[in-house]
């Protein structure tokens, strides 16, 4: 039984075991990063003056001059004589010091984080996101993955310059870092894209923190006094019910954040929609959770319980025959067109019919279906838009109209 004091001559010296961290630590950088780290290693520890090249090539001999050395001598030969022999085979050996720990460290550092923001970079990111699926595969456990950019940043860039466009991104990861929780992680994963990790976060508590994350940006980039409404877009895909694998949750995610620019944008550009008074007196209307900046941002409540708010009983849709009246009245709310996009509404009733949603406003929503007359007069939905939970509302049938290819559009209105 060996003694303590030859437990003792067994360890490796520390020389051997910094240079395994060492090459352990590189295998994990990327290759120009690990290129002008060894260059500068070679330098000091031998006072070489190397190529970047030159010193990939005999970092690279070292590891394989170990391996023939550690396979011929049938036991683990140490880094250090692996690099001694390369080195003074090459007649390039000189006295050598071991490199500085603070400059491992930096090295760690330049190569896992971003140089404008301080977050974790896309190398980073490819590595959590793996390591955080497998762990939410393991124990059955939710992943929301968040793709996040900023709404307007061009112009911001091509108007006030490139200075004030690195503060837009400086102040949106300060943001970032202020508002997630300590468990999850925030990359830039290229020019103004982030990405949000969420470790055990279902749908409603990332939407929460990502209407949270940008409603803070917007006060913080008042700062900035630039006469561009800078807000944060953001797609949200989620561990399991989205998909199992890091690319699927990936593209649902770009598709989702896609979704809520394009509806933004049309917010913003559409233009007065004429329609006629309302045929009854308004109605008490619950709000889904739709994508307009200031309203989504300054919500309190979980998107299955939507606000109420007055809305005029027909506000999804113009009513399809016309009073005549002097004058035009604008719509109180516009539209959000959904055709072409995935979304849809389950019919109440437990037959688990579905019916396409057509737009969406905040007074009410548009389906198209196949009878009318199926639908009461009043009945319950489960709302299932874009880059939105699902979302439960009490609806009433407002009108309904044929449609050129068949069916029949139904306008109806949110009520509580």
């Amino acid at each position: 039984m060996p003694q303590p004091a030859d437990a003792r001559r067994q360890q490796p010296p520390a020389e051997d075991s910094f240079f395994e961290l060492l090459a352990e630590t590189l295998e994990n950088v990327e290759q120009s990063a690990r290129g002008q780290f060894l260059q500068k290693f070679f330098k000091t520890i031998a006072q070489l003056e190397l190529t970047v090249e030159l010193s990939l090539e005999y970092w690279e001999e070292i590891l394989r001059r170990r391996n023939e050395l550690s396979e011929n001598l049938q036991k683990r030969i140490s880094l250090k004589t692996a690099m001694v022999d390369v080195l003074a085979s090459a007649n390039h050996l000189r006295v050598p010091i071991l490199l500085e720990y603070d400059e491992l460290k930096k090295l760690q550092s330049n190569a896992s984080t971003d140089a404008l923001t301080g977050l974790y970079n896309r190398r980073l990111f490819e590595e959590y996101c793996e390591k955080e699926l497998n762990r939410a595969r393991r124990y059955g456990q939710h992943l929301a993955l968040v793709i996040l950019d900023l709404h307007r940043f061009k112009e911001v860039n091509d108007r006030y310059g490139h200075q004030r466009g690195d503060q837009a991104l400086q102040l949106a990861a300060v943001t970032l870092r202020k508002t997630i929780r300590a468990s999850d992680f925030a990359f830039r994963i290229g020019g103004d894209e982030f990405a949000l990790l969420l470790p055990q976060g279902d749908p409603e508590q990332a939407m929460t923190l990502c209407r949270r994350l940008r409603a803070n940006y917007e006060a913080s980039v008042k700062e900035l006094k630039v006469e561009v409404s800078l807000t944060i877009d953001f797609g949200i895909a989620v561990h399991p019910q989205d998909g199992e694998q890091k690319e699927i949750l990936m593209q649902l995610a770009d598709e989702r954040l896609y979704e809520l620019k394009q509806s933004t944008g049309a917010t913003a550009r559409a233009t007065p929609i004429e329609h006629p008074a309302p045929r009854e007196a308004p109605a008490k209307a619950v709000t889904p959770p739709l994508t307009a900046p200031q309203e989504t941002a300054a919500r309190k409540v979980t998107p299955l319980v939507p606000p109420e708010r007055e809305a005029p009983a027909a506000a999804s849709a113009p009513a399809p025959a016309p009073a005549a009246k002097p004058g035009k009245e604008q719509r109180k709310w516009e539209r959000v067109a959904l055709t072409g996009t995935r979304a849809y509404a389950v019919l109440g009733g437990g037959n688990g019919k579905t019916a396409p949603v057509l737009d969406l406003s905040y007074g009410g929503v548009a389906l198209q279906v196949d009878d009318p007359d199926e639908l009461s007069s009043q009945f319950q939905a489960v709302l299932h838009v874009p880059i939105l939970p699902p979302v439960r509302v009490s609806l009433r049938k407002v009108y309904s109209k044929p449609l050129p290819g068949g069916g029949a559009r139904v306008g109806c209105a949110f009520v509580s």
